[in-house]
């Protein structure tokens, strides 16, 4: 009996390593994005040699779980899915008790490494929501929505409580993508934006000062050009004084002389900016156009709910983290700390979103074996 066994998990880890696993459009697309992450942060970290080749093991490491997990069948990933979403929790519990940060008690420091649990939702929230709409009723009702919303209310909870209300916000909207993919009625979405909508002024008085001097800096940022609104204003210089074709590679003055604060990170998009003006921020658009594109594309072609979901789940958040940051640095949008994706620097936002695509990959390598399943 324990040799049949042996011999059966054997054929199984031997028959995922058989052939590759990888979408080599979508590979080959996030290998020239991260190319362009690492020469924008040499640039906006003033030729700083330690700062990307610490991101570029952040990317080996994320390129090396992405590759593990794109021959994990997603039958595999949706039994783990609980656990996984599980552990994401429990860590977040751990952050409220024992997190710190600057101003913010959002890492964890495990002495060997130093990471951000709030990340990890990004992907298993997505999860949870397309594991529990799964086998169910599609479209929802009531009570099914209910209980999806409670399942993305906790874990938004404590990342809000850490403070961090941007991340929140995403992860509230990664797993609302679940939701709105599977088939939800138009009556009932304008019912919850309206339930949301109603909900924003009591919020408000939840916000701490910080958050709504960001939402009033965004309405008058010239009105305290030193303080609140130093950053939506130097960024708007940045973009602008870029022009059509950009000062040139390493010729921004912004993050030089920093004028421009949190320029490897947050406003990363205003360095790239400066630098290639608007040819090349609409070069890079197109690239991240493709890789939303090609996700989607995936998600159609997924055979089950749950991929289903899931692909389209994470292709829509990919989306959602270009607009906010784009709509950041352009003062469209608050300041809410949301990174750059593949290019802003950080080491778990990096090897997360590396992994979400390994995820993609894996739907899309196994989509016949979910239609035979």
């Amino acid at each position: 009996m324990i040799d049949e066994l042996f011999h059966e998990w054997r054929h199984r880890l031997l028959s995922m390593w058989r052939k590759p696993r990888l979408d080599l459009p979508l590979f080959g697309a996030l290998l020239l994005l991260m190319g362009i992450g690492l020469g924008t942060l040499y640039s906006a970290g003033d030729k700083d040699v330690g700062l990307v080749v610490s991101q570029g093991l952040r990317f080996v490491l994320g390129l090396l779980l992405m590759t593990i997990i794109a021959r994990v069948p997603p039958l595999t990933l949706r039994n783990w899915t609980p656990w996984l979403y599980a552990a994401s929790v429990a860590l977040l519990v751990i952050v409220v008790i024992h997190g710190e940060g600057r101003g913010a008690n959002r890492w964890l420091d495990l002495k060997v490494v130093r990471f951000q649990p709030s990340e990890l939702l990004k992907l298993t929230m997505p999860m949870m929501i397309a594991w529990y709409l799964n086998g169910r009723p599609l479209p929802p009702g009531w009570t099914t929505l209910g209980v999806a919303g409670a399942l993305i209310a906790v874990p938004a909870a404590l990342i809000a409580k850490q403070p961090d209300l941007g991340t929140a916000l995403l992860i509230v909207a990664s797993g609302a993508f679940g939701i709105f993919l599977s088939g939800l009625a138009w009556w009932r979405i304008g019912a919850l934006l309206a339930a949301f909508a109603g909900m924003v002024p009591v919020a408000w008085h939840f916000l701490h000062d910080y958050q709504k001097n960001r939402v009033l800096t965004l309405l008058d940022p010239e009105a305290d050009p030193l303080g609140n609104g130093w950053h939506i204003i130097q960024s708007k210089i940045a973009v602008g004084s870029g022009g059509v074709w950009g000062k040139g590679w390493h010729h921004g003055t912004q993050s030089r002389l920093e004028f421009l604060p949190e320029h490897t990170t947050d406003f990363i998009f205003s360095v790239f900016a400066e630098e290639w003006g608007l040819v090349g921020v609409l070069l890079l658009l197109a690239l991240y156009v493709f890789i939303i594109a090609r996700c989607l594309w995936i998600a159609a072609e997924a055979k089950d709910t749950y991929a289903r979901l899931l692909a389209g789940a994470i292709s829509m958040s990919l989306f959602v983290y270009v607009m906010v940051n784009g709509g950041m640095i352009t003062g469209m949008l608050p300041v809410v700390g949301v990174p750059l994706p593949l290019v802003s620097y950080g080491g778990t936002s990096a090897v997360s979103l590396l992994a979400g695509f390994g995820v993609l990959m894996s739907i899309h390598a196994h989509r016949k074996a979910l239609a035979s399943a």
